[in-house]
C-alpha cells in the first residue's frame, strides 16, 4: 500500500529544488532581554499556598516543533516537589514569548492551570525561527522555560537519544534526579553534539524519559555546554520508566519526518527499541549509528567504545548542512 505524503513532505521535495531552509537560529533565544515578572498576586486557594511554602517548585514547559504555517500548542505542567509532584491546581500562569526576529518579549496571555496542572497555550502560525517559552506563575512567581522551533521543510536534522546513547549508562538520569550524582557523558559525546550545531544542523533530543526529569535534564545540558533544546520527553508515563518507548519515539520520528519535513540525516541510540523506532520512523540503517551492547546489531552502524575515534572519522568529515545562513 502506498503510504500517503503530506504536504510538509511535498513541500520539502519541492523546496529543495529551490531554495534552501533556514539554519537554525541558536543564538537569539540565548539572548533574550530581561525576564518578564507579571504582578504577584495571591493564589486563588488556600493549599496552593500552602503548597508553595512547603515545597520547590518543578515546573516543566514541552519543547515543541512544528512547520512554517503550522499552528503550535505550548503545554506547561506545574507542579511542585521533587517525589510527591503535587499539581498546581486551578491557579494562574502567564505565559510570553521572545525568540527569531523579535524585539522584546510577547505577552500572550494567562491561563488557569487545569486538575492536572497543565495549561495549553494556542498558537497561530508564527515566522520561522527559534523562540524561547516563559511561564510565570502569578501566585508565587516561580517560573519555567521551555521552545518553540518553527522550521521551514527540509532542514538537516541530527536525532539523539540520551540515556546510554550521551550518558554511559541507562540509569543514570535517576541518580542525577536524586541529586546522587552528575550524569556521564561518553567521551567526546558533548563535542559530537556541538559539531553538528555548528555545521547548522537542527538537533533533536527523542528520549524515553518521563516528562518529570525535564528539568534535570536541561540542568545536564547546560553542565556539558550543550545547548538543551529540541527536547522531546515522553508526555505520557508517570512511572520512572514509561512502558511504551518504542511507540512513543517511533511516532515521533514518524512526525518529524511526515508532518514536519524536517530531512533527519543521521540518528544515534544504544537499545534495540532505539534501532526498531528509528527503522519504523523511516530512517535508514546506514545512518542509524548504535553504541554501547547492540552496537551493529541489524545493519545499524557502531559508534565505538565512546565517541572520539567516531568525532574525528565521521563527524568531521561530515559536510555542513544544507542551509542559508
Amino acid at each position: 500500500m502506498t503510504r500517503r505524503i503530506s504536504l510538509a513532505v511535498a513541500l520539502a521535495l519541492a523546496g529543495s529544488l529551490t531554495a534552501q531552509a533556514a539554519c537554525p537560529d541558536y543564538t537569539t533565544p540565548q539572548q533574550a532581554p530581561a525576564a518578564p515578572k507579571p504582578a504577584k498576586k495571591s493564589f486563588r486557594h488556600l493549599g496552593s499556598k500552602i503548597l508553595s511554602g512547603l515545597y520547590q517548585p518543578w515546573h516543566m514547559v514541552h519543547d515543541t516543533l512544528v512547520a512554517q504555517g503550522q499552528s503550535a500548542t505550548l503545554v506547561g505542567k506545574f507542579d511542585y516537589d521533587a517525589v510527591l509532584h503535587k499539581d498546581l491546581e486551578d491557579e494562574r500562569v502567564h505565559v510570553y514569548l521572545y525568540g527569531t526576529g523579535m524585539a522584546a518579549w510577547e505577552y500572550l496571555g494567562s491561563q488557569m492551570t487545569n486538575s492536572d496542572g497543565k495549561i495549553f497555550v494556542t498558537l497561530g502560525p508564527r515566522p520561522a525561527g527559534e523562540y524561547k517559552v516563559r511561564m510565570v506563575v502569578e501566585g508565587d512567581g516561580s517560573a519555567v522555560e521551555g521552545y518553540l522551533s518553527v522550521v521551514e521543510p527540509g532542514r538537516d536534522t541530527v536525532l539523539f537519544d540520551i540515556d546510554g546513547t550521551l550518558t554511559i549508562n541507562d540509569f543514570e538520569a535517576y541518580a542525577d534526579y536524586a541529586g546522587l550524582k552528575t550524569a556521564a557523558a561518553y567521551y567526546y559525546a558533548p563535542e559530537t553534539v556541538r559539531a553538528y550545531q555548528q555545521k547548522g544542523y537542527q538537533i533533536i533530543y527523542l528520549t524515553a524519559r518521563p516528562y518529570w526529569v525535564t528539568r534535570d535534564a536541561r540542568e545536564w545540558f547546560g553542565k556539558q555546554s550543550l545547548l538543551g533544546w529540541h527536547y522531546r520527553s515522553n508526555p505520557y508515563g508517570d512511572g520512572p520508566i514509561p512502558p511504551n518507548t518504542e511507540e512513543h519515539k517511533t511516532n515521533y520520528v514518524r512526525y518529524l519526518r511526515e508532518t514536519v519535513g524536517l530531512n533527519i540525516v543521521r540518528a544515534y541510540g544504544n537499545a534495540t527499541t532505539d534501532i526498531a523506532a528509528y527503522a519504523n520512523g523511516g530512517i535508514a540503517k546506514a545512518e542509524t549509528w548504535i553504541i554501547g551492547q547492540h552496537a551493529g546489531k541489524e545493519g545499524t552502524r557502531s559508534v565505538g567504545a565512546d565517541y572520539s575515534y567516531h568525532y574525528s572519522s565521521v563527524v568531521a568529515a561530515t559536510p555542513p548542512a544544507a542551509c542559508r545562513r
